[in-house]
């Protein structure tokens, strides 16, 4: 990894006028200098932020809604000037931020790479000499022919991603445009950018994916509400974010002091470990994020669903659902591998037939990684008696990835003739897979892979 510095960010802020209302923008242009009148309050997105990113290395930027995040990838491309600091850029920017940023709409595909390709530093020449691999991985057929303000927003964002990784750039900035992509294109974009990184360029993207920064990046950077809270390797800023996002008001605040005072614990500095991406010097008020060292399960008050979704009951009601050891502890923080209950209480208020109860188990994007009904459809409980209390339970191991899961419960009855939800819970527990040392483990399950490998002794080996 080389030493050269490509991003240099030195005690950057911005403060944006808000004016309450369209004329007073006016008056304050109108007002003499020597006394101006204020007529406009001043809202502070960022505030001293400091780091540096070395050539060829991968950062993330994470942080809640309204954090800074776009703002600084606009002031490291320069289309935004910071009020106080300085950014240093070294080598070629090429930059994903507002989708169509840099598109004529009155132009069409091909007059926009063009376009687009000039502004990012190329010649006609090349332009013209990558252009059929710039289309081809647009992949939009005759649309390349028709104007942009016909596309739709997946058609657009092909093709602006299209022409960004095609400049070969020395820098990448991507802010979470690729979410607009479907699914086929979007691993495609990943892959380009795996591609990129190992080709030597350095990247810096906005995600509110964990596992993306996880899977793509040497080292995360917090933002909340302006401030740089914390640097370090992406595992333990990751969690610290997840433990901010879904705490209670009062800890986010508690959090954000801690970091803010330099007394959330600490890492060895950035620069003293290999493979780390940002270096130790004006980190400003950051602070590198504690890791996740707990040896067993356990509860996390702060960790509470904030997007329950509950049906309307129909003859039965879901009662505190949650999950537990085999010894019977309650938990929420669970070991990867082990062996827990989730258990939930159901009550009937009338007399239901054909009763069966359910759970699964989704990622935060709401993928539906696998769950169990208490049996099949020809086997269900035959009859339960109003003011029936059942206790449910559904052993089950951990096989998770590091990251945050939600769970649903469920219990269907016979309506008529139909088989429908009696009561629902969507998103009712959420539980976190803290991240495990030595893991060789991708995707979302563990499967228990055990990779054996030797070499074969028909191995040819060139004489010498």
């Amino acid at each position: 990894m080389s030493c050269e510095v490509s991003i240099d960010v030195a005690g950057v802020g911005k403060v944006f006028p808000i004016y309450e209302k369209p004329h007073h923008r006016l008056l304050q242009m109108l007002s003499p200098r020597s006394h101006r009148r204020r007529w406009f309050r001043e809202f502070r997105a960022l505030d001293d932020i400091s780091f540096q990113v070395r050539r060829g290395e991968t950062v993330g930027i994470i942080g809640r809604n309204g954090s800074g995040k776009s703002t600084l990838l606009q002031i490291i491309c320069g289309t935004l000037t910071a009020t106080t600091g300085t950014v240093t850029t070294r080598g070629r920017i090429a930059a994903l931020l507002e989708l169509g940023a840099g598109f004529n709409l009155e132009f069409t595909g091909r007059e926009n790479v063009y376009l687009n390709g000039t502004l990012l530093g190329l010649t006609r020449e090349e332009v013209h000499a990558r252009f059929d691999d710039i289309a081809a991985f647009a992949d939009i057929g005759d649309f390349i022919d028709q104007p942009v303000k016909s596309y739709s927003s997946g058609m657009f964002i092909r093709l602006a991603f299209a022409v960004a990784i095609h400049v070969e750039p020395d820098i990448l900035i991507v802010d979470e445009a690729l979410s607009v992509g479907d699914e086929a294109f979007q691993r495609k974009c990943f892959a380009r950018i795996e591609r990129l990184r190992d080709a030597g360029a350095t990247i810096v993207f906005v995600s509110h994916s964990a596992s993306t920064v996880l899977e793509l990046c040497n080292h995360a950077i917090l933002l909340d509400r302006g401030d740089l809270l914390a640097t370090g390797k992406p595992k333990d800023v990751v969690a610290l974010y997840q433990k901010m996002l879904y705490a209670p008001a009062d800890k986010v605040a508690a959090l954000r002091a801690a970091c803010l005072a330099g007394t959330a614990g600490s890492l060895p500095s950035a620069a003293d470990e290999p493979g780390n991406l940002l270096s130790s010097a004006n980190v400003g008020h950051a602070v590198m994020a504690t890791a996740e060292t707990e040896d067993s399960a356990h509860f996390d008050p702060g960790l509470v669903s904030q997007s329950l979704l509950r049906y309307e009951s129909c003859g039965a009601h879901i009662e505190d659902p949650h999950i537990q050891t085999l010894a019977g502890r309650r938990v929420n923080v669970l070991r990867p591998g082990e062996e827990y209950v989730y258990a939930y209480s159901v009550v009937f208020d009338r007399t239901v037939a054909g009763v069966r109860f359910g759970m699964l188990i989704k990622t935060v994007s709401g993928v539906e990684l696998g769950g169990a009904t208490s049996s099949s459809v020809q086997e269900p409980i035959a009859l339960v008696e109003t003011a029936e209390r059942m206790e449910v339970r559904f052993r089950f191991r951990a096989m998770l990835a590091p990251g945050v899961y939600f769970m649903n419960a469920g219990v269907t009855g016979r309506v008529g003739e139909e088989e429908s939800f009696l009561d629902r819970l969507v998103d009712v527990f959420v539980f976190r897979i803290p991240p495990a040392a030595g893991r060789i483990t991708t995707g979302f399950v563990d499967f228990h892979v055990v990779p054996e490998i030797q070499a074969s002794p028909q191995s040819i080996r060139a004489p010498r």
